[in-house]
């Protein structure tokens, strides 16, 4: 019998060729926007090490919608042309073609990670304004306040979103992710760190679900049905108050479901410089079973379920129905061959590597000797 990581999984009319995903991870290469070389050669290297789906990193729905100045975008139809070289390209590698976009809401305007992931200085003319529900800093080096948004501010940003999910649409991506983790726009709308509004986007957890709620049925109304909508989705802070914020998150999580979510990536909010996260290898799987049981919904996770007897017991044990596998897969594009082979899979080059890898691995591989 096939280890439950490399059962295929259907999702509508998209199926994965397996359970393993590859989560969108900045690469902060673009320019103005603009996807790369860079990217198509690191996008079709992972859809060809064997995932069932790749999703392209964090895409700006408007230009102040960057995490950092070198951030992929799609606010016009000129970056959608780069963007659907990359999904043809994972497609033919045999992964369905994701992508994920978003706005980064106060932690916009950023520097690169590696050059001090703090806020550019507003006279620097590589930065810009930030928004965000309320005029309240992240903090740390994301110190900058943000303008607090109007309801006319709101409405063209769920605008954007739209506008970006049709670009996807025709770009030829078949799985598309709503980014609304991290402190980022959305997850800030419906943090009590972030936000304090008091018209109907604020106060209890009804008005502060507003947002996305209200962007997530836009955007399924544009979307196509046979293709997954999806939300990343920080459900839980580690901030002291995880049982209410839990629960809280699991009532929209299922407001969601009803207007259209067909999967939920289940993540943290870091909406606050103090949470205490609890890191350990697969520390976030029980808290997706319990999403995925209390909402009735699919679930994928990540954060440190790269071990492979982590992973299978995951899947097998129906807590999650994807596993989303990231930096193992930045330091091994073929991470699925490693996992096929520590999982015992018959002929594991042949159901995860490409057929010119396979072929030469089977035909010259000699345990022990050189095979060059």
């Amino acid at each position: 019998m096939s280890p439950a990581l490399f059962t295929p999984f259907q999702l509508k009319d998209v199926t994965l060729r397996n359970r393993i995903a590859i989560p969108p991870m900045c690469q902060y290469s673009a320019k103005d926007g603009f996807v790369t070389d860079w990217h198509e050669a690191h996008y079709l290297g992972m859809a060809r090490g064997g995932a069932g789906l790749v999703i392209v990193e964090a895409t700006g729905v408007a230009p102040e919608g960057r995490i950092t100045p070198n951030c992929a975008g799609l606010w016009n139809d000129a970056q959608a042309e780069g963007l659907a070289r990359i999904a043809r390209g994972i497609k033919a590698a045999g992964a369905v073609p994701g992508i994920q976009i978003g706005h980064a809401g106060r932690k916009a305007s950023a520097n690169p990670p590696w050059e001090g992931d703090d806020h550019i200085p507003l006279d620097d003319p590589r930065g810009w304004e930030t928004i965000s529900p309320s005029a309240i800093a992240f903090g740390g080096g994301l110190s900058r306040v943000p303008r607090e948004m109007t309801l006319a501010d709101i409405e063209r940003v769920k605008g954007d979103f739209v506008a970006a999910a049709r670009r996807a649409k025709e770009a030829g991506f078949e799985w598309l992710e709503l980014h609304f983790a991290h402190g980022y726009l959305a997850q800030s709308f419906f943090s009590i760190h972030a936000n304090q509004r008091t018209d109907r986007y604020g106060g209890d957890a009804t008005g502060r679900g507003r947002f996305l709620l209200e962007t997530l049925e836009a955007v399924r109304a544009v979307w196509p049905e046979k293709w997954p909508l999806t939300v990343r989705f920080g459900v839980i802070e580690f901030d002291g108050r995880d049982e209410e914020t839990l629960a809280e998150s699991i009532h929209l999580i299922r407001q969601m479901r009803a207007i259209g979510l067909d999967l939920l990536n289940v993540s943290i909010g870091f909406s606050t410089i103090t949470a205490q996260v609890p890191w350990a290898p697969a520390f976030l799987v029980p808290i997706a079973a319990r999403v995925k049981r209390e909402a009735e919904v699919s679930v994928a996770t990540a954060w440190g379920i790269d071990d492979a007897q982590d992973a299978e017991a995951a899947v097998a044990q129906s807590e999650i129905d994807l596993i989303m596998i990231g930096r193992a897969h930045l330091a091994d594009p073929h991470y699925p061959y490693a996992l096929a082979q520590m999982l015992g899979v018959e002929q594991p080059a042949s159901v995860t590597l490409p057929t010119p890898y396979a072929y030469w691995l089977s035909r010259y591989h000699r345990p022990g000797k050189d095979s060059a």
